[in-house]
């Protein structure tokens, strides 16, 4: 048994792990406890990464060789590495040639490592001469590049995870992070344990799991979050809690902004945002870390946490900027405890902003419109130039494609088949481009159907570089095993396609590199050497690192030659990155969302994430566990509105927006206010599916920020109606794991030919069999051969299986009973109230041998008492719901303090002891056992070990 230390690869904590390895497999994982960002601890997702790389699924799941088409329509054949990257060069030298650099265009990702981002950014813009160069980071990270650029001068987060323990105020908005960033949330709830002065806000428009447990949550109208800042700041004038001294010395721009918020008070703030008058001055009160008179003799420190919630909006920037105006009105900045700290999405979107990944960005966050750095960049890359126009940002760079000015697109470790807004234009875009790049780890994506040439790629566990996280801290990513197949690493394969475009191009080499390679890169520390340079001199200078000092250990930037430790704070000193050395106020008008509801489309449907799931659930979604405690797509809706609807849990209805229709269940959900609905981002087309469907962004909207080029992703207006589709079915299965992830793709392919359909998988993997559960329905009768086809994927076509079929009635059933008498799999079409307690009984394996004509027979309820399956709460131990209740249902009455109760229900059930994740929901639940719905009183971890 071997042990590697390396990095998770979800979200932007960027916690350390430890991979435990043998004989070429991962048998383990565990958190790094000497990671400054984690201290050992991971979330569900973390601490199953292992059983995402188990052997079987590499073998079934992962892409192995390159394989291409031989013409739009014809299917994917394996190819030669050769070949293949003969083919790139050949495909994008033409284009070049043909119709400019301009032709062509590069969509990243922020899963990608710094040397991947580097190698691809440099091939780009140094040698192709185009910055047609963007990532996904455009979709999560560039509003808060864009706010933090325009008023501190420099896309540099000047906070750290260390000031959550020294914060007196934290301020959460647009982000609910007890699910998108569950680790940091534990330092969270430890610092509130510590400091029980702490106060806690936060502003999201549900009452999410982060909300509930709040000192002060303002649940605003989406959109609305720049008057609330510009009314906070308004009290803050008014009752004299801003730092007028520090404003004179270290800012400009104040007396427009002052102007500017003089009629955006805290009345007028509560009827724009639908939040009391009251809380909108309480809220100032504590972010400006004053009491109300302003004598306290010391400024308590405010911290604030943000995510997509600000950055996914067509006004994302403003609302970056006039959150930086309160910490820069009350001096909040650059102290213990204190500044405004962006929650980064992905795991190394902050690397790709620091190698200028981006359309609009260069490297070591140099200015595209600079002509200077323009000619810094080219000298150090070695080219003549870099080009002047702005690449187009990724919306943009789809629009182009659609409109066949882009013809030939190079896809690396992204899916925008599934995560771009307004999937009908995006799908379209794949379809015209004369020639799709597909660089993926996974076979069956959504963007997978689109690609004229597929790459294979190593993922976690196999690629060896490094990443940023939120607090600037650079980790190592480390290889415990070899990728499967014939997968190279990202940075390999675009160096090698570099290249052979260096032979097939007019050389933009000067003369100093002439004869020689300006991708001489043979192994990733090469290309961090040359990225480290890059950096010298510049605010992320880390000129004072080298390889064997990240080896060490995690290092936060800047560093600078001569240094050995990084900052853990930026602008103590209250100098900033401008000109002048002074930060900047923004003074914007407050604008409405890109698009209103009205008669036709009355609701604001939001979007965000599932707490056990990441992005297209291209790995998550291969784990029955983490799907149990969301297992299916579900449209949530205020219980109100249901009932003016006339709908109820469980029904379908058709969500319409002005750009598709998409077909999902509703849930009764006390989370979205009134008018509002909600939908998780993780539902794609591999997932949700029916004709047409592109998953959830079929609905959401193109409208971008005009700063950040970051779509609107988090509101659109809909329409809710009730989807009448008679012919039904559903269906469920235990499948061996080396089968499982076939009969899936099998499914997907039947599930288009529907109106709505879902399939997701179920089950503990350690068993060796992985569930698959198939709901669908559709307004024409399902065919015979479409029901033959969805039996045999099912295993539902052996001789031993129970059939009844009556065509007349449109009734359809199906079983099957393994030799121990166990239910292994069902379809029922028809009549499909029975599926309920069917698919309790196949999860539970419980006794079906004696009732096997009862399974036929359908009935809506069970023959046999039967307990029905609880919704789960810990993933890790998979403890459920109504274990939970019963187990503190059965406590003293005398024990009435919410700290025992938890250490009681942690001793005897175990659950939130390992990742922590399920904690806060823990929490509600002792406090609603003790009769109250409130959940301010924050208890410790107790018995958790990680």
């Amino acid at each position: 048994m071997s042990e590697t230390r390396s990095t998770c690869p979800y979200c932007g904590v960027g916690c350390g792990v430890v991979i435990e390895h043998e004989a070429g497999r991962i048998t383990g994982v565990r958190g790094d406890p000497d990671h400054p960002a984690n201290f050992g601890r991971l979330c569900t997702k973390g601490s199953t990464l292992h059983l995402t790389a188990t052997p079987v699924l590499l073998q079934t799941a992962r892409l192995h060789r390159p394989m291409a088409r031989a013409g739009r329509g014809q299917p994917l054949a394996p190819i030669g590495w050769d070949a293949a990257l003969d083919q790139v060069a050949d495909r994008f030298a033409q284009t070049l040639q043909a119709h400019g650099p301009d032709a062509v265009g590069f969509y990243l990702s922020g899963q990608l490592l710094t040397e991947d981002y580097h190698v691809f950014n440099k091939l780009a813009k140094g040698l192709l001469g185009t910055n047609n160069v963007d990532t996904n980071s455009r979709l999560c990270m560039s509003s808060a590049v864009a706010g933090y650029k325009a008023s501190l001068g420099a896309d540099a987060p000047p906070a750290c995870y260390e000031d959550l323990a020294l914060a007196r105020t934290v301020f959460i908005t647009g982000s609910n992070m007890a699910w998108a960033h569950p680790v940091l949330f534990r330092r969270l709830e430890d610092a509130r344990a510590a400091n029980p002065d702490m106060k806690l806000v936060v502003v999201d428009p549900r009452r999410t799991e982060t909300a509930a447990v709040a000192d002060l949550h303002l649940p605003i109208q989406p959109g609305s979050d720049v008057t609330l800042h510009h009314a906070m700041l308004h009290v803050m004038l008014a009752e004299g809690l801003h730092d007028a001294a520090w404003i004179a010395a270290r800012t400009t721009g104040f007396d427009a902004l002052r102007d500017r918020v003089r009629d955006i008070t805290p009345t007028h703030a509560a009827r724009v945002c639908g939040v009391p008058e009251a809380d909108v001055v309480q809220a100032a009160r504590w972010f400006a870390g004053l009491d109300a008179a302003g004598v306290s003799t010391r400024r308590q420190p405010t911290l604030s946490l943000y995510c997509q919630g600000l950055n996914q909006s067509s006004s994302g920037t403003d609302k970056n900027t006039t959150l930086i105006n309160l910490h820069l009105a009350c001096g909040q900045i650059g102290q213990p405890g204190a500044g405004p700290l962006s929650l980064t999405g992905q795991p190394n979107a902050m690397g790709g902003r620091e190698v200028g990944g981006m359309a609009t960005l260069l490297s070591a966050h140099r200015d595209l419109g600079n002509a200077a750095h323009r000619a810094e960049v080219a000298r150090l890359w070695g080219v003549t130039d870099v080009p002047a126009k702005p690449g187009k940002a990724a919306v943009q760079m789809f629009e182009a494609a659609a409109e066949g000015e882009i013809r030939a697109l190079w896809i690396a470790c992204t899916n925008p088949a599934q995560s771009l807004p307004d999937q009908t234009l995006v799908r379209r875009a794949l379809e015209r481009c004369e020639f799709v790049v597909l660089q993926e780890a996974y076979r069956h994506t959504a963007t997978t159907p689109y690609a004229d040439l597929l790459l294979p790629a190593s993922s976690w566990g196999e690629k060896e570089g490094s990443v940023t996280n939120s607090e600037r801290r650079i980790s190592r990513v480390r290889p415990a095993i070899a990728a499967p197949g014939e997968a190279r690493h990202d940075w390999r394969i675009a160096r090698d396609v570099a290249q052979r475009l260096e032979a097939r191009l007019p050389s933009r080499r000067t003369p100093e590199h002439a004869g020689r390679s300006l991708f001489d890169f043979p192994t990733p520390e090469s290309v961090w050497l040359e990225h480290r340079e890059m950096t010298r001199g510049r605010d992320l200078d880390i000129t004072g690192l080298d390889w064997a000092a990240l080896d060490r250990a995690p290092v936060q930037w800047p560093c600078p030659e001569g240094q050995s430790t990084g900052k853990a704070r930026l602008y103590a000193d209250g100098q900033f990155v401008t000109p002048d050395g002074r930060a900047r106020f923004s003074a914007p008008a407050p604008r409405a969302t890109a698009e209103s509801q009205d008669a036709d489309f009355p609701f604001a449907l939001t979007s965000g994430r599932l707490r056990d799931q990441w992005h297209g659930m291209s790995r998550t979604g291969t784990l029955g566990r983490l799907l149990a405690h969301t297992p299916e797509p579900a449209l949530q809706v205020a219980p109100r509105d249901l009932d003016r609807l006339g709908l109820a849990s469980g029904h379908l209805v058709r969500v319409s927006s002005r750009r598709g229709s998409l077909v999902v269940p509703v849930q009764a959900s006390d989370e979205p206010g009134d008018a509002q609905a909600h939908l998780a981002m993780h539902w794609g087309s591999e997932v949700l599916g029916g004709a047409g469907s592109g998953g959830v962004n079929t609905l959401t909207q193109p409208a971008c920020c005009p700063a950040s080029g970051q779509p609107e992703l988090k509101h659109s207006a809909v329409r809710i109606e009730p989807a009448e589709l008679p012919w039904q079915a559903v269906g469920a299965a235990w499948l061996p794991e080396s089968a499982w992830v076939d009969a899936r793709e099998g499914l997907q392919a039947l599930m288009a030919q529907l109106t709505y359909a879902s399939c997701v998988p179920f089950g503990r993997e350690p068993q060796g069999r992985v569930g698959l559960l198939l709901r669908v329905a559709s307004d024409q009768p399902l065919t015979t051969d479409w029901l033959a086809s969805t039996q045999a994927l099912l295993r539902l076509d052996a001789p031993q299986a129970l059939r009844y079929a009556d065509r007349h009635a449109g009734q359809d059933r199906a079983v099957s009973i393994d030799a121990a008498g166990r239910l292994t799999s069902f379809l029922l079409a028809g009549d499909t109230r029975a599926a309920t307690w069917m698919l309790d009984l196949l999860q539970q394996d419980g006794d079906a041998a004696s009732i096997g004509r009862a399974l036929l027979a359908a009935t809506p309820n069970a023959p046999t008492a039967m307990a029905a399956r609880s919704p789960q709460v810990c993933a890790c131990l998979d403890v459920s719901e109504q274990r939970i209740g019963d187990a503190l249902l059965a406590m003293p009455v005398a024990c009435r303090e919410p700290a025992e109760r938890l250490d009681r229900l942690q001793a005897s059930l175990k659950c939130g002891t390992q990742c922590g994740s399920c904690l806060p929901r823990l929490r509600t639940m002792v406090q609603h056992s003790l009769g109250t719905a409130a959940t301010k009183a924050i208890v410790p971890m107790a018995s958790a070990t990680t």
